[in-house]
């Protein structure tokens, strides 16, 4: 009888052991799946929190139906009994749909401003990358720039860069979010002068062809309504140059400018362009790539919430025709 209990208490134990190892593997990955998509919660630094997908889904849905009454499309009267977005109408059922997703094996810091989204890299003291949504809002206002650079109070005061790391280098303060498409938001406009949102750039590129791939983009926000835009530094080498007198904060000098932009409408597509940080006035065109290109040289992955045919179809194709240019 006394070795029969031992058998039982054994058996009990082993079926109590393997229940704790099935208990713990779902937790594993009930917290993988919750945590891939982790984004530091907005409160943290006084930050955006992003529209919920319904409420995207209505401002597209309206803006659209802005722009067809304005076409001739639909009628007046049809717009203002609309109370959900018309047949045909593409959704975007999505959050924050410029901002790539996580990045693996990369210094990565994220940090919600009112109208951007920066990941920010405390190794090469750059963006890895700024995103944002730019619609026609956001370029009517009266904000003006403030034309004040400083350090960004959401970093720890050892990983602040500030205005005077950059100068003696020759090189501009180079926005990634420009401040023209915070017109909207003298908050907006001022974090886009913070040194998260700054690159080392060529002042020659900073002032001509990387402004004018500024303006045309604000332009297809006119044309498109909304434009979803992520932009960042390219570093070709793994000890690029660095500027900056303090020992201990060198800012790393890229090599190279990406930025890709994705609009959805009736139509949905998407392009690339790389400039590289140098003076350069070849015609906006011989900057174009595809979507997949600027992937391959980042290693993001960029508008990966979109359904994977759609993501691949407009991502593996470069027609600055499409775009207007």
């Amino acid at each position: 009888m006394k070795m029969m209990n031992m058998m039982i208490e054994k058996s009990v134990l082993k079926l109590k052991t393997a229940l704790m190892q099935v208990l713990c593997m779902s937790i594993i990955i009930v917290c993988t799946s919750a945590c891939r998509n982790d984004r530091l919660p907005a409160e943290v630094n006084g930050g955006h929190v992003s529209l919920t997908s319904e409420e995207k889904n209505e401002q597209f849905a309206y803006e659209e139906a802005e722009r067809a009454v304005a076409e001739g499309t639909i009628t007046q009267e049809e717009f203002n009994s609309m109370d959900a977005p018309s047949e045909g109408l593409q959704q975007v059922p999505y959050e924050n749909i410029e901002q790539p997703d996580a990045l693996i094996g990369v210094s990565e810091v994220i940090l919600f401003k009112s109208q951007f989204i920066i990941s920010y890299n405390v190794e090469t003291h750059c963006p890895n990358y700024v995103c944002w949504s730019l619609d026609r809002g956001r370029l009517r206002g009266d904000a003006q720039r403030t034309d004040k650079f400083n350090f960004d109070p959401a970093l720890s005061e050892n990983a602040r860069v500030d205005y005077y790391d950059y100068n003696g280098s020759g090189y501009d303060r180079g926005h990634m979010c420009p401040a023209g498409d915070n017109k909207n938001s003298m908050k907006a406009m001022e974090e886009s002068f913070l040194m998260t949102n700054i690159c080392p750039q060529n002042h020659a590129l900073n002032s001509g062809a990387w402004n004018d791939l500024e303006m045309q983009c604000r332009q297809w926000a006119k044309d498109y309504g909304t434009v979803y835009i992520c932009c960042g530094p390219i570093f070709d080498s793994k000890n690029p140059r660095t500027i900056g007198k303090r020992k201990d904060m060198k800012v790393a000098v890229p090599d190279r400018f990406f930025k890709v932009l994705l609009t959805m409408g009736k139509e949905p597509k998407a392009i690339g362009f790389i400039y590289p940080n140098a003076n350069t006035n070849k015609d906006i065109r011989d900057y174009a790539v595809s979507v997949d290109e600027v992937e391959k040289i980042t290693g993001m992955d960029f508008f990966y919430q979109l359904d994977n045919k759609q993501e691949k179809a407009i991502e593996s194709v470069c027609k600055p025709a499409q775009w207007g240019i």
